[in-house]
């Protein structure tokens, strides 16, 4: 078939360019809805809603200044995904606060997020995940307030995924490779972990102090 005249090619364009905009569509997160004991889900619960200041304190100016080389690669290693700079800045400092906050490797959550939403703060699992770290929507009535919407808000976000993370990894033992597959629902096949770890160390691997 020939190529659409320049015509045809520009009433096409015009015409996505008017239709409403959609959440992007990621293809992974689907964690499984598992009955939590009660004592867990309390402490889940106020996991989330604690209300300290997500600031990160330095106790000496070397850690500010290790911090501040951190962000600067990463954010170098970000550009071509998240073009502006506020944007990039924002993510890196709440990943930086909530990763340390859960005890979880900055390094790793860095390539869980590629893995699950190619760093898209609007992306929706076909399974329904939603955000940057594809968290699914039960969790909000499991141990937060019930506001769906509030997972496309990126502290939000990324404090269900840490604490969740972090309680796949207590749960398992310390068996990181079985947290990451029940985190996406795919426990026990070694694509999802195998993913999350090749992106972790081929995209963001770093030694800086």
């Amino acid at each position: 078939m020939p190529n659409p005249s320049f015509t045809h090619r520009r009433a096409l364009t015009l015409a996505a360019l008017a239709l409403p905009l959609l959440p992007l569509r990621a293809r992974a997160g689907a964690q499984q809805y598992e009955a939590l004991a009660a004592s867990v889900r309390t402490a889940l619960s106020a996991l989330i809603a604690d209300p300290t200041p997500p600031t990160r304190r330095f106790d000496t100016p070397a850690e500010r200044a290790a911090f501040e080389r951190w962000r600067q690669v990463m954010s170098r290693r970000l550009a071509a995904r998240l073009p502006l700079p506020r944007t990039r800045d924002d993510l890196l400092r709440t990943l930086d606060y909530e990763a340390i906050r859960a005890g979880l490797d900055r390094q790793m959550v860095l390539g869980l997020i590629q893995v699950e939403s190619n760093f898209r703060k609007y992306a929706i699992s076909g399974a329904g995940a939603m955000g940057y770290m594809q968290v699914m929507p039960f969790w909000v009535d499991l141990i937060g307030d019930g506001n769906v919407r509030s997972l496309f808000d990126m502290r939000t976000n990324l404090r269900y995924g840490c604490v969740i993370l972090r309680h796949y990894i207590d749960e398992e033992r310390g068996d990181l490779f079985r947290a990451l597959g029940r985190y996406n629902g795919s426990v026990g096949d070694p694509a999802y972990p195998n993913a999350v770890l090749a992106a972790w160390k081929g995209n963001w691997s770093y030694g800086g102090g």
